[in-house]
């Protein structure tokens, strides 16, 4: 999974702060969010997701997030 943010688009609610600390954070100048990290570990899949559909700005990208295929 990859995620990506629009500052542009964010409005400091912090819900993915809150969500995925582990991936998102919060700049101290401007509260405005900022990555720990792009490429996100599976365990972490859960809760980045949360935190997309939860960011009220639509701030958020996830991408690469499929299941794996298993046979043909």
């Amino acid at each position: 999974m990859q995620v990506s943010v629009d500052r542009d688009r964010c409005c400091s609610s912090g819900m993915c702060v809150v969500n995925a600390p582990a991936v998102f954070d919060q700049d101290s100048r401007d509260s405005l969010v900022t990555l720990r990290q792009t490429t996100v570990p599976p365990e972490q899949f859960d809760d980045v997701r949360l935190a997309s559909e939860l960011c009220p700005g639509r701030a958020i990208t996830v991408t690469g997030d499929e299941p794996a295929r298993t046979g043909p």
